[in-house]
């Protein structure tokens, strides 16, 4: 294992989300293993029972173009750009790879990858709990600006009506008490 880590800025820049899944694209995979992308679906076709549709799929026109307008890829026409359309793989197919292509090169990029896949699912993890925090926080405020809006709005009409009781009633004592 002497050749030179992939960055893993380099590796998050090439996932993609499509299909609602993260994927990486067989031209960026064949890029990160230095082999021609052309060599990369050789090796996915012999092996093609090692990749079931939860594992890769062909991109459709609608998503190529899409994709094309969120980075800067080739045209798809016959004079020089992409002719086929790419091959996105899974996290699962992106381990899968490393099998078929049988390199050292392989298995190191697919263990910066899988580390990748794993934080950018850590990440996703927190920040659902903090989604949650946030939204029981949300609630708890509201429950407190309820009842200081109440306050408020029995202290304007006790200033309106100058006959008016001062204070708070039983009801209104226990429901501040709760929130404490």
């Amino acid at each position: 294992m002497n050749s030179k880590p992939v960055p893993v800025d380099l590796i998050t820049s090439k996932i993609y989300r499509i299909r609602e899944q993260k994927v990486m694209l067989d031209r960026d995979l064949a890029h990160l293993y230095g082999v021609p992308t052309k060599a990369l679906k050789q090796a996915v076709k012999r092996n093609i029972a090692r990749f079931p549709d939860d594992f890769m799929f062909v991109l459709s026109r609608d998503e190529l173009v899409f994709l094309r307008s969120q980075t800067v890829t080739s045209k798809t026409d016959r004079r020089g750009g992409v002719q086929y359309f790419p091959i996105a793989f899974t996290e699962q197919g992106v381990a899968m790879l490393s099998s078929v292509l049988n390199s050292e090169r392989a298995i190191e990029v697919n263990i910066e990858i899988m580390k990748v896949f794993t934080r950018i699912r850590q990440c996703y993890l927190n920040s659902t709990e903090l989604k949650q925090e946030l939204e029981e926080l949300k609630k708890q405020t509201n429950d407190r600006f309820q009842v200081v809006f109440e306050t408020l709005d029995h202290l304007l009409t006790v200033e309106e009506n100058p006959n008016a009781k001062i204070g708070f009633t039983a009801k209104e004592k226990s429901a501040a008490y709760r929130l404490k």
